[in-house]
């Protein structure tokens, strides 16, 4: 029974789509032909299907553990000051929405719990805990921004909540925006010092952060966007070690003895290479990690420190 009902709401969903559906001839004698076959195979008809039952709606309301995206509509911009205070009914019924939207993430339906969420805080806007409870649902969805929001909505509700700090810090952190998400960890371990968890993703997030200010100086061993030379000479280890190489007497002396050498055999430009791979040699030679990570990051063979020769 229940499989020729979900058939009938196909071919119902199918038959409306004929009769609204913005779709081409060619289509719609595919859809004639799909709907004649089930209702012929499942023997049921359009009418067939359950009461109040609407396939497409079903499909929308658990799209969200698909990490849709939110509708701006259900999350409109709120002011808590100027919410009006809740009748103890509309406390009571935001509550039982609060709690059955726990038990909904809890069994991993986010966006039913979001809009549990959105629907206590309609009746009760004041309620910070309202907030940061979507705010987790929001995160789950992968709608950072919201979530976000909704924290600070909540902190500026209740300035000590330190769970909505810790939320604030995990939307944050997955944003890659590795200090504000250390700001809040920070925050949320001064209101509540014993959460373990907000101890661990402090330290992730400092970890992160130290990483991501390497990797912004080209020491981080992730590749310089676009080969971008200009940053790769500009590398501030880099530079030390070249002008502690150039400054060495000794290969001073042997640069320019090499350059007259190559001068008087092949010509200025052959000189110029000639002077450039001994001092790559002799880069590599005083750090070979260093050179080797740096080679890596421009895409060039870490196990060769000499320029590629011309056949």
């Amino acid at each position: 029974m229940a499989v020729k009902g979900l058939v009938a709401a196909i071919v119902q969903f199918l038959t409306q789509q004929l009769q609204e559906g913005d779709i081409t001839e060619e289509s719609r004698e595919s859809l004639e032909v799909a709907i004649q076959c089930l209702e012929s195979a499942y023997n049921v008809q359009a009418s067939d299907t359950p009461e109040n039952f609407n396939l497409y709606e079903v499909y929308k309301s658990t799209e969200g553990n698909a990490k849709p995206q939110l509708d701006a509509n259900l999350t409109p911009e709120t002011d808590p000051e100027s919410a009006p205070e809740a009748t103890p009914e509309a406390k009571a019924e935001a509550k039982r929405l609060k709690n059955e939207g726990n038990a909904l993430m809890k069994a991993d339906k986010h966006y039913q719990a979001f809009l549990n969420y959105t629907k206590a805080i309609q009746l009760d806007g004041r309620n910070a805990v309202y907030y940061c409870n979507r705010a987790a649902a929001c995160s789950k969805l992968g709608n950072y921004e919201q979530a976000i929001k909704d924290c600070h909505t909540a902190i500026s509700i209740d300035p000590s909540y330190g769970k909505a700090y810790g939320r604030l810090g995990l939307a944050y952190s997955s944003l890659e925006k590795h200090k504000e998400a250390k700001e809040n960890y920070q925050k949320a371990l001064e209101l509540d010092p014993d959460n373990e968890s907000y101890k661990n993703n402090l330290q992730v997030a400092e970890k992160l952060l130290a990483q991501q200010g390497m990797n912004s100086t080209g020491l981080g061993g992730g590749a310089v966007a676009g080969n971008d030379i200009s940053s790769f000479l500009t590398n501030p280890a880099l530079m030390n070690m070249v002008r502690h190489m150039v400054s060495n007497p000794a290969l001073q002396s042997m640069v320019s003895n090499l350059m007259v050498e190559q001068v008087e055999q092949g010509g200025p430009m052959e000189a110029f290479i000639e002077a450039g791979q001994q001092i790559v040699r002799q880069l590599h030679n005083a750090n070979p990690e260093f050179i080797e990570s740096l080679t890596r990051q421009m895409g060039g063979n870490s196990n060769d420190p000499d320029p590629p020769q011309k056949n």
